[in-house]
């Protein structure tokens, strides 16, 4: 059964990680997040980071069986990269910001 799990967790991240790509080279975003996303290249960013931060997270943290220090300690910084993967997801439902009027000049 933990195969099973372990399997399924991957294949979980290995899509987001997927999702991740496709919105930072074609702009693409998954469908019920289309309509808030407004960078979707800092979406596909934080994807990225998401999927990073959970692959770490599920194989070193509650699917490895009793902790150890060493890897208990890897796994927290795993579950740290996946909030903060959030939070980058999170920041790209903002707009950026305005670049600075170049049509002005001084003369």
């Amino acid at each position: 059964m933990h195969w099973v799990l372990m399997g399924l967790a991957v294949l979980a991240m290995t899509v987001v990680a997927a999702g991740g790509v496709a919105g930072i080279t074609t702009g693409w975003v998954v469908p019920w997040g289309r309509p808030k996303v407004l960078r979707p290249r800092l979406w596909g960013y934080g994807s990225l980071v998401t999927a990073a931060g959970g692959t770490v997270w599920s194989v070193l943290g509650p699917m490895a069986g009793p902790p150890h220090l060493p890897s208990a300690c890897v796994a927290w910084a795993g579950w740290v990269l996946f909030m903060a993967g959030l939070l980058i997801q999170s920041r790209s439902h903002r707009p950026g910001r305005v670049p600075a009027d170049p049509t002005r000049t001084s003369s």
